[in-house]
């Protein structure tokens, strides 16, 4: 089966991102009930590819994408039948997010025009509609696929289908509890932070580069490179003590000494942009000290042994003494970073380096000395897990993966839909395709009737 039935919509979201200077003469090179496809709908896909260094021979690579976008259209004249419309307010927010990521990449916003030759409004004009046809897309195979669901019956027809050797291995999964501390006295560490912080805002009101200081002493990893820029972002996307000091400042202004969850910052607005801003900033934060640290090994080191002497359970343990506010309320149990799945059943791959090697030599129901490890805001922590339960490395199986399988039985199912309908939607539109693209080998054979 062809493998992207399913619309690969990456190609689509790559087109926006022409090679600076590149020129394509705008001629339509088909037509697929209403839609059009223009040949620079083609070729600045091909130049991005190349760009990415895609083997593909040239004239292969661009039969596969015009059979690529003659099946979006078919999807969007479907859309067109049915009156099919998505929120703008979804397409603009994921507009935004896109349009920030890429000016983080690219460095600064000026960069990306550059890179583009275009400007920002031409290149959040061009990706608005590349993400409204994605969206209108899938909702129209959402329509297509409503009705279509597989039964316990159909799932084993389907595993039974698949050669024993074939099956794909499922790497170890494990269930873990955690107790995390934070040591007191933590006041000093901020004082020492907050007073370095002071000493390199005055250097750079005395004339110093924030960037140049942001480089030598930030502890943002990420932004750090870059002089501490951050790039574009809404309010939304930035922790509040941060967005409401940024959004207070003038342009090129310096910020005093904020607090955020991630530690201290001082922050300078580079611009502002409608509702967005970019600014750049010099993350420190606070030390554990020698005796701080002294303190969180034999405190977690007591509660170990409470938890071994049955004197109370880990999950009381945990609501009663751990810091850690995402796992305290559900007695220890670790559950994925992604709020789309929050799952507890969780890869060795999925834990902090940290826990992924302390864990990997457990024993099932036994609890592990203490170590220090980093929070989702990459501060250190001390903590012990247990190990709760586990699954084996295997491969595929009815009884460990059904919901696996299952997922894997329905995608095949609506794969299969989505080529009926295909087929079938290829013979009831009016469809004409140039000259120069009629010599391509396509997959489906009814273009060309």
């Amino acid at each position: 089966m062809k493998k992207n039935i399913i619309l690969s919509f990456a190609l689509a979201v790559m087109a926006v991102y022409v090679a600076a200077g590149q020129q394509v003469v705008e001629s339509v090179v088909a037509v697929v009930g209403n839609e059009v496809i223009y040949l620079s709908d083609i070729e600045e896909q091909v130049v991005q590819l190349k760009a990415e260094r895609d083997p593909t021979p040239v004239e292969q690579l661009r039969c596969r994408i015009f059979e690529d976008l003659l099946i979006q259209k078919l999807f969007l004249d479907q859309a067109r039948i049915d009156s099919i419309e998505v929120s703008a307010e979804n397409v603009e927010s994921d507009l935004n997010n896109r349009l920030n990521d890429y000016i983080r990449r690219a460095g600064s916003e000026q960069a990306l025009e550059n890179y583009f030759n275009k400007s920002m409004a031409e290149i959040r004009k061009d990706l608005r509609e590349v993400l409204t046809n994605q969206y209108i897309v899938q909702e129209t195979q959402g329509t297509i696929a409503k009705d279509i669901a597989v039964t316990p019956e159909e799932v084993k027809k389907f595993y039974n289908t698949i050669a024993r050797d074939s099956l794909p291995l499922v790497p170890r999964r494990v269930q873990l509890s955690i107790i995390t501390v934070e040591p007191p006295d933590m006041e000093a560490s901020k004082a020492e932070v907050r007073q370095r912080l002071l000493d390199l805002r005055s250097r750079i009101i005395n004339g110093e580069s924030f960037s140049t200081l942001a480089m030598a002493y930030s502890e943002d990893m990420g932004s750090a490179p870059r002089g501490g820029e951050l790039g574009f972002n809404t309010r939304g996307e930035l922790v509040k003590p941060y967005a409401e000091a940024a959004w207070s400042l003038k342009q090129g202004a310096v910020s005093k000494i904020v607090e955020s969850e991630f530690g201290f910052h001082i922050i300078q607005l580079i611009e502002r942009k409608g509702d967005m801003v970019n600014s750049r900033h010099i993350l420190l934060k606070p030390k554990l000290s020698a005796e701080q640290t002294e303190w969180a090994i034999l405190r977690l080191d007591s509660i170990a042994n409470m938890v071994r002497s049955d004197s109370i359970s880990f999950s009381m343990a945990a609501m009663r003494y751990s810091s850690d506010k995402t796992t305290r309320a559900n007695g220890g149990k670790m559950v994925s970073q992604d709020p789309a799945e929050r799952v507890n059943w969780l890869t060795l791959d999925e834990l902090p380096r940290e826990i992924n090697l302390v864990v990997r030599d457990m024993r099932l129901g036994e609890i592990s000395d203490p170590f220090r490890t980093t929070d989702t805001k990459d501060n250190s922590v001390y903590c012990i897990v247990r190990l709760d339960d586990e699954i084996a490395a295997h491969r595929v199986n009815m009884q460990d993966d059904y919901n696996y399988l299952s997922e894997a039985a329905l995608r095949k199912k609506q794969g299969q839909k989505y080529e009926e309908w295909i087929v079938d939607k290829i013979r009831r539109t009016y469809i004409r395709i140039s000259d120069d693209f009629r010599g391509c080998s396509f997959h489906y054979s009814g273009w060309l009737e």
